[in-house]
């Protein structure tokens, strides 16, 4: 299954009143190559401080549409941030929500939960552990499982973004967001006009959808990166491989720990802007030069998450 444009519209029209409109904004930032003008997409401010909330949203009410919302609510395993977006959607909705993260998420995270009114579950050390356990509760309680990317009403959610930044960059578009299981990078790629073009960056040692192309389908990965507490996934997500098969504009690069920290704390210094690590990846794509665009082009960044503490 692919995410579609259709899917995207369905999506938005029932969730764009609900959910903060987040804005564009243009400026300047020092690369390997000079200034670049960029648009950065600002979803940190998004209800939860990410853009989660919207797949999480759009699956909540569409479940209620067609009669499959228990009064169990939802229930997800995650990182920290699809939890977070499970929890405001469950707000939202006026129905409980359940959350399954690992024991090593950030405190930042967890609290956060905890304040949302979310029962919080912390279990293993790393995303599948959290997923494993979150299948066992559902089907215990019936909530509605909520998966963290790889679900069409979440990837649909996602691609909201990019009719956005559609309606506010009229001309041709390069946009780069950064992948964990790709449900952001899907919920994009289906949102593409002609002309337009999507780059998905990843640290090496969180590179799920790199690693995808290089074998030539999902297979699972080694996590090693301080950007792992976000970008957690061991495989990529299927909706987001069958996507990107259909979009010869979706793209691939890769950045260091080091390119993505000195990112992030670039972020901060010239725009007071403080991100997430694995949202610097997205930044260090632009600033190493990894990705460059056509003259032409708008050069976007989606700054999708700011769940962190002040540790730079």
């Amino acid at each position: 299954m692919r995410a579609t444009r259709a899917g995207v519209d369905l999506a938005a029209r029932t969730i764009s009143p609900l959910l903060r409109r987040t804005p564009t904004s243009h400026s300047t930032i020092e690369t390997v190559d000079g200034p670049r003008d960029v648009a950065f997409k600002l979803e940190y401010l998004q209800l939860g401080g990410c853009f989660k909330v919207r797949g999480s949203l759009w699956a909540t009410l569409h479940a209620r549409a067609e009669g499959t919302l228990t009064d169990a609510g939802v229930l997800v395993a995650s990182g920290g941030n699809a939890a977070i977006g499970a929890a405001w959607a469950a707000r939202i909705a006026g129905v409980p929500c359940t959350v399954v993260i690992p024991e090593t998420a950030p405190a930042v995270k967890v609290g956060t939960l905890r304040t949302l009114g979310a029962q919080v579950h912390l279990v293993g050390l790393r995303y599948q552990d959290a997923a494993d356990a979150a299948v066992e509760i559902a089907a215990t309680t019936g909530a509605l499982a909520l998966h963290a990317y790889d679900l069409p009403d979440i990837v649909a959610g996602a691609g909201t973004i990019g009719l956005e930044v559609a309606e506010d960059i009229p001309g041709p578009v390069t946009t780069v967001a950064c992948v964990g299981g790709g449900g952001l990078l899907a919920g994009l790629a289906a949102t593409l006009r002609p002309g337009d073009r999507l780059v998905g960056a990843e640290p090496l040692g969180a590179s799920c959808f790199h690693q995808a192309r290089a074998a030539g389908s999902p297979v699972p990965v080694e996590l090693e990166s301080i950007a792992a507490d976000s970008l957690g996934a061991t495989r990529l997500g299927d909706i987001c491989w069958e996507t990107a098969a259909q979009h010869p504009d979706v793209d691939s690069v890769l950045v260091t720990d080091d390119q993505l920290v000195a990112a992030r704390r670039m972020l901060w210094d010239s725009h007071r802007i403080l991100v997430e690590h694995g949202t610097a990846a997205a930044v260090a794509a632009v600033t190493t030069g990894a990705v460059r665009t056509e003259p032409d082009s708008t050069l976007c960044i989606v700054l999708c998450g700011a769940n962190t503490g002040f540790d730079l």
